[in-house]
């Protein structure tokens, strides 16, 4: 099958995902819920989806498969990630989002969720051997078009109350903040939260076509429309999120794009976090912040979420997560001064952007000006589409064969003086500079991380990085 689970969710192919395999990984899904007692029969499962061209179809597909599987599903229509987790909570639903979140347009995914939060790895595991249980059962691949009630208001009002209450009334009043909308399901959210806070909002670049935009890599074009925007209309800010709403994009007055990492290092302390949990693709600067504990994983949510889940069992308090592209996990509840913001265990890219807005303005200091006082090292990322699996899983068994293997391939960047097996290969040089290789989890890519004393030095061995391996064979 050519579907699998990646670092969030179920990922392949559109053309794959759409017709019979959809409905068997519905199917085992709900198996899931009913054999774990995590839904009783009859019980309810939420589902939401992006706008991509093949979602509404997956969507109906999904919802069909949970009718016959004795499960009731509710469509929420098109909204963010995080929203369709938080109502699910609510109401002690099951839930399934549709998204391909920053991947190519060609591809798609589905995210599954307990009533509790997102699935574990372990959960991935057990729904993978229960969808292999079903591959020969035509009910459980049969491919026919559902529906559910529509809570798609009840859901969009939930998800805005939770971010209205964040900050004091008019937080925000006096900034100049654009909307990146291209096509996000939190386009329009993102433009009532900064209304509701007195900001002055700019709806930018909606687009009725997809447009994939990767929050930890953003392009040069997006980068390019950014900067263009900001000087056009002196923006204090451009805001933006992946397709799916659960992973931020914050700019500054001059449309750079602040790190992700960063997002969360600035949200850790705006809530007064204890401890974050997160990859270890973030910046190493977070452990020299001296604020909170930092705890580090592999790379993607799950793994976060089980790091905040071994803090809580350990009595840990104020434990939150967040991940290089600076989608926030609330392992904790959490204290704003204006409200309880309560535990929400899965990405979300409305609180990270507000905090940092809202530090900004505490502080009388531009989003640069704020971001340089942080004085973390230069990270910068890049990825080289189309790299297949097959030759960047070769690559990484040639680096860890032998440390002659690693020296050699390094040679060109520097020498190497100590490595990291985390997830990927993160390498610091004799310099003290940082380059990370790591095979994207859910697409046919390769990812470079590099830190660097200074930007353009950072810039210099992020293109060096990017050629070792384009120029690699194997």
């Amino acid at each position: 099958m050519a579907v699998k689970f990646g670092t969030s969710g179920l990922r392949g192919l559109s053309s794959d995902l759409v017709g019979s395999v959809s409905a068997l990984y519905a199917t085992a899904f709900a198996r899931f819920l009913l054999e774990g007692n995590l839904v009783s029969a009859g019980g309810c499962v939420v589902v939401a989806r992006d706008f991509r061209q093949s979602s509404p179809e997956i969507a109906a597909t999904v919802m069909a498969a949970l009718t016959r599987a004795g499960l009731t599903p509710i469509d929420c229509g098109t909204i963010p990630t995080p929203a369709l987790a938080l109502y699910g909570a609510a109401i002690q639903a099951g839930g399934i989002m549709i998204t391909g979140s920053h991947i190519p347009a060609d591809r798609n995914g589905i995210k599954f969720y307990r009533p509790d939060g997102e699935i574990d790895k372990q959960d991935e595991q057990t729904i993978v051997a229960l969808a292999a249980s079903l591959e020969d059962d035509a009910e459980a691949n049969r491919v026919e078009r559902g529906s559910g009630a529509n809570h798609e208001a009840e859901a969009t009002d939930l998800f805005l109350a939770r971010n209205f209450a964040t900050l004091p009334e008019q937080a925000l009043a006096g900034m100049r903040v654009g909307i990146y909308q291209h096509s996000t399901v939190a386009r329009d959210m993102m433009v009532k939260v900064f209304e509701h806070f007195g900001a002055t909002v700019f709806p930018l670049g909606r687009s009725e076509q997809f447009i994939p935009v990767d929050t930890e890599a953003v392009s040069e074009e997006t980068v390019a429309l950014l900067a263009g925007w900001t000087d056009e209309l002196a923006l204090d800010t451009i805001v933006s999120t992946d397709g799916d709403g659960d992973r931020p994009l914050v700019s500054d007055e001059r449309g750079t794009p602040l790190r992700g990492d960063l997002l969360g290092l600035i949200s850790a302390r705006f809530l007064r976090a204890s401890l974050v949990a997160t990859p270890v693709t973030s910046n190493s600067g977070l452990e020299a912040d001296g604020h909170f504990t930092v705890v580090r994983t592999r790379v993607g949510s799950p793994f976060v979420i089980a790091a905040m889940n071994e803090a809580l069992a350990a009595g840990q308090t104020g434990v939150l997560g967040f991940e290089a592209n600076g989608g926030l996990m609330l392992g904790s509840d959490f204290d704003t001064g204006t409200a309880v913001l309560k535990s929400l265990p899965t990405r979300d890219s409305f609180l990270p952007a507000l905090a940092v807005l809202a530090t900004a303005r505490q502080t009388g200091q531009s989003l640069s000006a704020l971001a340089n006082a942080y004085r973390m090292p230069m990270a910068l990322s890049d990825r080289l589409e189309n790299f297949a699996v097959e030759r960047s899983s070769a690559l990484m068994a040639h680096l860890r064969q032998s440390t002659d293997n690693m020296t050699r391939f390094l040679a060109p960047l520097g020498g190497v003086k100590t490595v990291s097996d985390i997830d990927g290969l993160r390498i610091t040089l004799d310099d003290g500079s940082v380059v990370h290789f790591r095979p994207s989890g859910n697409a046919p890519e390769m990812r470079c991380y590099v830190e660097a004393p200074s930007f353009e030095e950072a810039k210099t061995l992020l293109k060096g990085g990017l050629q070792l391996l384009d120029n690699w064979q194997s």
